[in-house]
């Protein structure tokens, strides 16, 4: 690639926090490397990742959040066009995944003129690819009860308000069946193809999104109880094996069936809601510029000097 190449760079132009003024500062700034292309929607941005794929562009860049990823993943998928990753929104989950600088914006360019590439797993759920994680009942009702409105005037918080009114609702209830023939029975599920949640907390501690395996987890129990022991399985750096009224699967594909229908987030964004759900591992793969060695992050290095027994 020629020095005078200017990658595609998608953004979300209707970000208005000071991180995001900060964000569009930095790529001015450097807008001799990027052909800047607003996109308004998710649709839009995904699409623009696939007309750049088609085109042959060698990398796209998704500068933007949780939601501009996804949208950018879906696009890029199962194609030879590399994903570059500026996260400039209010959490990117994936790009902390993959070790790129997470508050770091010239250390995520650099991440992306090194020119590293890997190769990471998709899953789909009902054909909809997603990279990190996926979530039926609890977070993705807690996703979907909170609004913009909530969000601008609370903050995090807004999350919170959201999380204690679903803890007070009657759970659905789940049937889970495994590829492998396992079946369990739950009130929510969390699925991970990488380790982290919510940003820094590793969750899924065997998580390896290079094996062509989902994580997963079935909460049996809902209330609080579901709260206490989501809580523990995070002091201790994620779950690894069953817990409390936790199950621990590894599993290549596995049909959800639900008494209702019920709220389904991927990649931390509301996909919809479903009483019946197929996750599937995806013959496409995606291609990334990520470091070539992923260091911890705050949360684990916190733990690893508390409890230096949790990697025994």
């Amino acid at each position: 690639m020629s020095l005078q190449h200017r990658y595609p760079l998608i953004l979300n132009p209707r970000a208005r926090s000071e991180r995001a003024r900060r964000a569009l500062r930095f790529v001015m700034d450097h807008a001799t490397r990027f052909a800047i292309f607003a996109s308004n929607t998710p649709e839009e941005a995904g699409s623009l990742a696939a007309r750049f794929a088609k085109e042959g562009e060698p990398v796209v860049v998704a500068a933007g959040g949780d939601g501009t990823m996804n949208a950018v993943v879906q696009g890029l998928a199962g194609t030879e066009t590399i994903l570059g990753i500026l996260p400039t929104g209010t959490m990117n989950v994936f790009a902390r995944e993959m070790g790129i600088p997470a508050d770091q914006l010239q250390g995520a360019l650099e991440v992306i003129e090194a020119n590293h590439v890997s190769e990471v797993d998709l899953f789909e759920v009902n054909g909809t690819p997603f990279v990190q994680m996926a979530g039926v009942g609890f977070d993705a009702q807690v996703i979907e009860g909170t609004t913009r409105e909530a969000k601008k005037a609370l903050g995090p918080l807004a999350y919170l308000v959201a999380a204690v009114k679903v803890l007070g609702e009657k759970p659905p209830k789940m049937r889970v069946t495994f590829d492998e023939g396992n079946v369990a029975e739950g009130v929510a599920i969390l699925l991970g193809n990488g380790a982290l949640y919510g940003g820094q907390f590793r969750l899924f501690r065997e998580a390896d999104n290079a094996d062509d395996l989902l994580d997963v987890l079935v909460f049996k129990d809902s209330g609080y109880k579901l709260v206490v022991d989501s809580m523990a399985g995070l002091a201790r750096g994620g779950f690894r094996e069953d817990a409390g009224s936790v199950e621990y699967f590894q599993s290549s594909g596995l049909r959800v069936e639900c008494d209702r229908d019920v709220p389904v987030e991927v990649d931390g964004e509301l996909w919809g809601r479903a009483h019946e759900l197929s996750f599937a591992h995806s013959e496409r793969k995606l291609r990334v510029l990520a470091p070539k060695e992923r260091g911890t992050n705050w949360w684990e290095q916190v733990l690893r000097n508390l409890t230096p027994w949790q990697d025994a």
